[in-house]
């Protein structure tokens, strides 16, 4: 059984509309389904505006499923709620995007990892500071730096200690929102690095969310392709971005810069912009950008299919697979 199980996860938001019209929605996640085993790190990319950190924050309760359910270790926190909620924190935490905005200015560094260890657990004074010590030592930094202020960090020491306070409770999973975009280059790597050996020393499951696939490649085991509220692709990290399959993937994959000028990769332009979540295009979302889009595209959505022995999943009619099943219809 996997660690963090996913199916079908809805996050839709209601829209004011007129006294005599339907209402619409916001379908920021449409529908999304996966599963990450103990100790892996399944990173989740897409352009922004896709759903990537709605996704994040529903699966740690900071936003509410209104369709579907998400268990870890068997656990259904999809429907929990109050006192349940509270207790089950323990298994999930997050890092934010904003390492300067995630920290309360007013409170130390020993504060603020000092809350979570009073609601859940019931460690002496001493034993708490042990604690932290320990954490802060573990991300890179001097146990003195617990009775200092968020403003006294840089933004790469500020993130480290998000990371401390993510691990405090020793969590199964972390939802990692895009924790090293407000950083500089040479701090994304020293950051990227400090997760993968915590992850190694701690055997804690990451859902790693970023826009740029280089990252994430180089961090992952599985990777998602998110597109519209919707997973357009997913399959194995080094498979995915040495051959993807759906046209939005590779358009993805020929933005990240290379030194290799005889690569053979050609930049493909995506023309417009991402659709309307409130009103999205029939058929496949992803047709009005598309290349590939032909007549079927603008009329039937493709539904998320395995296209490899290997378990690569892509939602495209233009796979092998899904155009053989089109033509027996």
């Amino acid at each position: 059984m996997a660690l963090l199980e996913v199916e079908d996860l809805k996050v839709w938001y209601p829209v004011r509309t007129g006294w005599f019209k339907p209402r619409q929605y916001v379908r920021a996640v449409d529908g999304v389904s996966f599963k990450v085993e103990t100790g892996e790190t399944m990173g989740l990319v897409g352009e922004s505006g896709c759903g990537k950190s709605t996704l994040g924050r529903a699966l740690v309760k900071l936003e509410e499923p209104c369709g579907g359910s998400f268990r870890i270790g068997g656990l259904d926190l999809s429907s929990l709620k109050g006192r349940e909620l509270r207790r089950a924190r323990k298994k999930f935490q997050m890092i934010f995007q904003d390492p300067y905005g995630s920290l309360n200015p007013r409170l130390s560094v020993f504060a603020a990892i000092d809350e979570v260890l009073q609601l859940h657990t019931e460690l002496d004074q001493n034993a708490r500071i042990a604690r932290i010590a320990e954490l802060l030592e573990l991300v890179g930094l001097e146990a003195e730096a617990m009775y200092r202020y968020p403003h006294q960090f840089s933004g790469g020491q500020r993130q480290r200690i998000g990371i401390a306070r993510s691990l405090v409770v020793e969590p199964d999973v972390i939802v990692a929102d895009e924790p090293v975009s407000a950083l500089d280059v040479s701090v994304q790597a020293q950051i990227i690095n400090l997760l993968v050996k915590i992850q190694k020393q701690t055997g804690t499951a990451f859902l790693f969310i970023a826009h740029d696939l280089a990252v994430v490649e180089h961090i992952s085991k599985n990777i998602l392709v998110m597109y519209l509220g919707r997973i357009v692709e997913s399959g194995a990290a080094r498979e995915v971005c040495a051959a993807p399959v759906h046209p939005y993937t590779q358009a993805l994959l020929s933005a990240i810069p290379t030194i290799d000028r005889d690569s053979g990769r050609k930049r493909i332009i995506l023309e417009g912009d991402v659709p309307s979540p409130i009103n999205p295009p029939p058929g496949c979302a992803f047709h009005p950008r598309c290349p590939l889009a032909t007549a079927i595209c603008r009329q039937q959505t493709p539904n998320l299919e395995t296209v490899s022995e290997n378990g690569r999943q892509s939602a495209c009619f233009h796979n092998d697979k899904s155009r053989k099943k089109y033509q027996k219809k």
